[in-house]
């Protein structure tokens, strides 16, 4: 007991000594008291202290604590808890909460060329069987204050849905290769829908003269865009499987305007670079791409406001993902800054 000597401060006369009740030990009883005795000196008067241990209750009440008792306290205590945590969570019946659930788009254009022909054109279908898809590029503010090179990302839309992207564009590089290579680095960007699902990919090696950029669809090569080296003009042939459909000849850095013709110059689609702002355009690599594969429903949202290109045929669900691929092919050759301007600057309005 000297701890309790040492606590209670006492003198080193007090004497502290134990009483045990006649229902049992210290361990088993609460009523259990410990008797203190001062000695006074040469008086035999004798300072008797009891010390309780009772919870709530006067010295002179007796009530036993016994380890059945507090163990039905606690589940008492345990159910209220519980109880009290349900009825956050109730809500009441008249109450109805309607929550917001994120969908694709319906799609906006029913060609017959559009049917799925293949397990892999069925996967393209959400995504790509629409009149015009609006593709815009995110603000990079890493490249813009520090010359750094981050990762490009896209948002798409379609002209008939301007509520809620149709899909998104994330590009995988590695980060050393982003900062030396720079638009020649080596990159697989993914093709997602509104959901943020898969849809395809577009694979780029490094390239040093002639870029190559692939289309695939679960690990599966559908079609590939190859640039032809010219002195000022820009030159894509584009190949669904072994077989050219297209070739894009723009006459020069001037114009950005590219448009897809087949073997008898006939139109099949057109890819437009939009000028947005003098702002945006010297200080990021921000660019908006408009796809156009005709035959669109210019009666709703922004569709109205684009002009109708006509075509000689629609391009089928695996073309279109070819026409996707070139137009991240030309941000990525033509319209990226091989670096920031390290300063912090003030994006000037559209």
């Amino acid at each position: 007991m000297r701890w309790l000597e040492k606590w209670l401060g006492f003198p080193k006369a007090m004497k502290i000594t134990r009483v045990t009740s006649k229902f049992g030990s210290l361990l088993n009883q609460s009523a259990d008291k410990y008797q203190l005795q001062y000695d006074m000196g040469n008086h035999h008067n004798m300072l008797q202290i009891p010390l309780s241990r009772r919870f709530g209750n006067s010295v002179g009440k007796e009530y036993s604590m016994s380890r059945e008792w507090l163990t039905q306290l606690w589940l008492e205590e345990k159910r209220k808890r519980i109880a009290v945590r349900s009825r956050r969570k109730q809500v009441p019946a008249e109450q109805e909460i309607q929550f917001k659930i994120m969908e694709q788009p319906p799609i906006s254009q029913y060609d017959e060329g559009l049917y799925p022909s293949s397990p892999e054109e069925v996967r393209l279908a959400p995504l790509l069987a629409r009149a015009n898809l609006l593709i815009t590029r995110d603000i990079e503010w890493a490249n813009i204050m520090f010359a750094f090179e981050q990762e490009s990302r896209y948002v798409i839309m379609d002209a008939s849905y301007p509520q809620s992207p149709v899909g998104f564009i994330r590009e995988q590089s590695n980060i050393i290769f982003r900062q030396v290579l720079r638009s020649r680095r080596p990159f697989i960007a993914y093709i997602l829908d509104g959901m943020g699902n898969e849809i395809f990919r577009v694979r780029r090696p490094f390239w040093l003269i002639n870029s190559t950029i692939y289309a695939e669809v679960d690990g599966k090569e559908i079609g590939v865009v190859n640039r032809r080296w010219h002195l000022w003009r820009r030159i894509y042939d584009l190949y669904l499987g072994n077989k050219q459909f297209a070739v894009v000849e723009n006459p020069g850095f001037w114009d950005w305007t590219f448009t897809l013709k087949d073997e008898n110059d006939n139109v099949l689609a057109q890819i437009n670079r939009d000028w947005r702002g003098l702002g945006l355009e010297l200080f990021t690599d921000a660019g908006q791409y408009v796809i156009r594969f005709g035959n669109a429903d210019s009666s709703s949202g922004l569709a109205s406001v684009i002009p109708e290109l006509k075509v000689a045929r629609p391009l089928s669900l695996s073309e279109r993902a070819v026409a996707v691929a070139l137009a991240v092919s030309l941000d990525s050759d033509y319209f990226s800054r091989r670096g920031g301007w390290g300063l912090p600057v003030i994006i000037a309005g559209e």
